[in-house]
């Protein structure tokens, strides 16, 4: 098997000889160079030509957007963004989701190396998934925002909320949309909610991605979008022509209130190795709104949401999956078709209106 050839570009070499024992550990990866900034990393890519490039924002010389941008322009490979957990750098990071990152690794300012050493299983799994990602649907595209932490057991929505009964929810007209997904996701929501009309159902969105970058996110969307995008509050109502973009490093759950829907937003652990987790999501919608929702997964790496949203589709909510043909990575989707949990497969240009439909 070839293995997965890694250029690091980072100022620190603290950082580059760190991230290089991490991965050279793995026998699938191999390192092939270290740069210390964009141009001299050019220098060597001319001689080499990498599978994933583990990337820092900001160097000297040439920063890490400008970089980004004209390696998706000329030459689309996956990047991994190695970014500060700072509310700037959250900020920073969505312009490198704009120009086209695959996955976004968060690391502290201090303790580096013991916590990038603790967390190297995480690591090695953010390259691997870039490596697999579709980089035909990389311009402009981001992608899943990876926080390091260390390995935690893979637990279900169990941890969270019991399973809905057999009962579903009386029909109503207030309709709720449920969206599931991770890698490649950022760019397929971007794509799906700017061509929503102001008057849409009310909708509700995990996107796998740590603290601090969800709100940078949303923000950005609400710039682009004709309905409100927003991060996730506890207790928000859910309406129409409002989206909800859970809260990284927060599980959110939909809760009825009499005639309303409103999102609780809590901690708890990990499920699915994600948090939030789109299987929590799906299950609190199939459990308080019934038939009366549409699930919907897209792109994304892994099985989170597919239990989910056969519990949707159990409970009488249509559901849909994008199509491989137009996923980053045909994961997510994927794992919940053999499920059986979706009705529809379809391209990401013809989710919207099935949004607007039902």
């Amino acid at each position: 098997m070839n293995k997965i050839k890694v250029l690091i570009v980072d100022d620190s070499a603290v950082v580059r000889q760190v991230l290089q024992a991490i991965l050279e550990h793995d026998p699938s990866i191999k390192v092939i160079g270290a740069a210390s900034d964009p141009i001299f990393a050019l220098d060597k890519m001319n001689r080499e030509w990498p599978d994933v490039i583990v990337l820092d924002v900001e160097m000297p010389r040439m920063d890490g957007i400008t970089f980004l941008k004209k390696i998706m322009a000329e030459h689309p490979t996956p990047v991994v963004i190695c970014s500060t957990l700072t509310k700037k750098g959250a900020a920073t990071t969505v312009q490198a989701m704009e120009a086209g990152a695959v996955t976004i690794v968060t690391k502290p300012k201090i303790g580096l190396k013991q916590f990038l050493s603790d967390s190297a299983a995480d690591l090695i799994n953010a390259v691997k998934e870039a490596s697999q990602v579709n980089v035909s649907h990389l311009k402009p595209a981001p992608v899943r925002a990876v926080r390091m932490d260390k390995v935690a057991p893979k637990l279900t929505a169990d941890a969270i909320m019991p399973a809905a009964g057999a009962q579903a929810m009386a029909q109503t007209t207030e309709r709720i949309v449920a969206i599931g997904t991770s890698t490649g996701g950022t760019q397929a929501l971007e794509a799906v909610l700017t061509a929503l009309p102001r008057v849409c159902p009310g909708i509700v969105v995990v996107q796998h991605m740590p603290e601090k970058f969800t709100a940078s996110f949303a923000a950005r969307l609400d710039s682009l979008c004709e309905i409100e995008v927003r991060e996730a509050r506890n207790n928000d109502r859910v309406i129409p022509g409002l989206a909800l973009i859970a809260p990284g490093g927060r599980h959110m759950l939909l809760k009825r209130s009499g005639a309303y829907y409103h999102v609780e937003v809590l901690d708890g652990p990990v499920v699915n190795r994600h948090r939030p987790s789109v299987d929590v999501l799906f299950r609190s919608v199939a459990k308080f709104a019934g038939k009366n929702a549409t699930g919907i997964i897209m792109t994304g790496m892994g099985d989170d949401g597919a239990r989910g949203l056969k519990e949707m589709r159990d409970a009488g909510a249509p559901t849909v999956a994008q199509d491989e043909e137009t996923c980053v990575v045909f994961g997510m989707p994927k794992e919940a078709i053999k499920l059986g949990g979706v009705d529809r497969v379809m391209g990401l240009q013809d989710i919207p209106k099935a949004i607007l439909t039902g």
